[in-house]
């Protein structure tokens, strides 16, 4: 059985989240806005093991597709804060490229992962929204 910590996007996201840890934790202590976006971004970096150890155990379409929409969103978030550090004064912000790239290779692991899902191992998806192309509800009963 596979298990996450031999997928590369899973220890790529386990490098992020590591890096994101140092990075911030750099965050000076009384800086109220920067502890909160502090906060937010330990969360979405930890998304990104979290979410792909979900999809690996779930091993149906429409849930890994889940997880993938959920990381995406993580990573991109991410992205988004780096910039809002710097944008509120984080003085450290030499390191953000650091981040920025490892995403950038987690994006690159991410799109090979996710071309890996079998469309056609699903349960119907009532919100229509991880369905195989062409599929009917009929095809899943």
């Amino acid at each position: 059985m596979l298990k996450p910590e031999d997928l590369p996007i899973y220890r790529k996201g386990e490098e992020i989240f590591h890096l994101t840890t140092s990075i911030v934790g750099l965050i000076p202590e009384d800086n109220a806005l920067l502890q909160h976006l502090r906060e937010i971004m330990l969360t979405d970096a930890a998304m990104l093991t979290v979410k792909v150890a979900s999809a690996v155990g779930a091993d149906i379409y429409d849930m890994q597709m889940e997880s993938a929409v959920l990381i995406r969103k993580a990573a991109r978030d991410l992205l988004t804060n780096c910039t809002a550090l710097k944008m509120y004064g984080f003085e450290e912000s030499t390191y953000l490229p650091l981040l920025r790239n490892a995403i950038e290779e987690y994006r690159v692991l991410f799109v090979a992962w996710v071309a890996t899902f079998d469309p056609w191992n699903y349960f119907w998806d009532d919100w229509g929204l991880f369905n195989p192309p062409g599929a009917t509800k009929e095809d899943n009963l």
